[in-house]
């Protein structure tokens, strides 16, 4: 059993994902607007809701905490708007991101496809190692919602890609750091497990 701190923007609902961390085998999961006392959590997530900017401020307040709790290996989960943060900036703001990957973020390609993507779309698994995607079948459909994608020339932390116009990292993940830009929780049965997998990896940590 896990204990997860979920970091609120202040955004919108995160029951959702609450839910389905409940379900899916953490003990606990609490909301949480700072990161002051995240030694008492055995992971944590970045959720995919809001925008850029206000997102990025309300996490740069915490930072050091942030960096903090990565260099003591603790397990961190960013979904979508959560996993893009993670990189140097982004095109939706102009505010610089977490800078813990080097990359940024861009629009998808407008021209070639319909933005946002709102939809199911399937994986294609790059690293079988990845604990992230344990079990996880290549080709599993997943539901993205999303109008901005990762470019990265570290290819190693890209561990599935998606093709929506074009190739696009679906899963990324490096020590004890995820992300996904689909949304687990809305995945159905492909979600859960990838939940339950994170949720193993924050109880052995």
């Amino acid at each position: 059993m896990s204990n997860i701190a979920i970091f609120d923007y202040g955004a919108g609902n995160l029951f959702s994902l609450k839910a389905a961390l409940e379900r899916n085998g953490s003990s606990s999961v609490s909301i949480v607007a700072d990161m002051d006392r995240l030694d008492k959590f055995d992971g944590l997530v970045l959720p995919g809701v809001g925008n850029f900017d206000p997102a990025i401020k309300s996490i740069e307040r915490n930072k050091e905490r942030f960096v903090k709790a990565i260099e003591h290996c603790m397990p961190i989960l960013g979904i979508c708007l959560g996993m893009e943060m993670l990189f140097n900036n982004s095109e939706e703001g102009r505010s610089p991101g977490l800078k813990i990957f080097e990359g940024e973020v861009i629009m998808l390609p407008k021209k070639r496809v319909k933005v946002p993507q709102m939809g199911w779309n399937n994986l294609e698994i790059i690293n079988k190692a990845s604990r992230l995607l344990e079990d996880i079948r290549d080709s599993s459909w997943v539901y993205f919602v999303h109008s901005y994608h990762v470019t990265t020339k570290i290819e190693s932390i890209v561990v599935a890609s998606s093709e929506y116009g074009i190739h696009i990292p679906a899963v990324i993940e490096e020590g004890n750091i995820f992300g996904t830009q689909f949304h687990p929780e809305k995945s159905g049965n492909t979600g859960a497990a990838i939940i339950k997998n994170f949720l193993r990896v924050c109880k052995n940590k």
